[in-house]
């Protein structure tokens, strides 16, 4: 009986990698380093929404009536799947007129506190949205506290 792969360490919080691969029709066995692939680390949530963009060829009101949810949950929750496959440009969470790390000086550390509250209650939005479970957002307020760039 086959299981998914899971791409995160329950233990830790960190990705896994797959080290070994085995074909069943010709018996062959790879050892090595493998990653999951970023398709490799959605959540099960984040596929099926993925799989319903397909579906709908990316028309969002197909999906808000597929799925049953607001047009504007749709794509929020589309934003949240964009940014956990890494495709989010770093402009996209910049207001307009806002400081760049061209224009800006260093941080201060009223700066800092500042983002990081940012962080946690977009990570907070999010949680309240559906477009992640209580486990990545528990992950991520984790990565925030350690300092660690969150996934969005």
């Amino acid at each position: 009986m086959a299981h998914d792969v899971i791409a995160i360490c329950p233990v830790c919080d960190h990705e896994l990698e797959v080290t070994r691969l085995h074909c069943p029709d010709c018996d062959t066995t790879l050892d090595g380093h493998f990653r999951v692939g970023r398709f490799g680390r959605l959540t099960r949530e984040q596929l099926a929404l993925l799989e319903s963009f397909l579906r709908a060829r990316g028309n969002l009101r197909d999906m808000e009536r597929e799925l049953g949810i607001s047009y504007p949950t749709v794509r929020n929750r589309l934003e949240a799947l964009v940014r956990a496959l890494g495709l989010a440009s770093p402009e996209a969470d910049v207001p307009e007129g806002a400081a760049t790390s061209e224009t800006a000086g260093p941080p201060s550390a009223a700066g800092v506190a500042d983002a990081t509250a940012r962080a946690r209650r977009r990570i907070l939005e999010r949680l309240a949205a559906h477009e992640i479970d209580a486990s990545a957002a528990a992950s991520a307020i984790r990565a925030l506290e350690r300092g660690a760039p969150d996934d969005g």
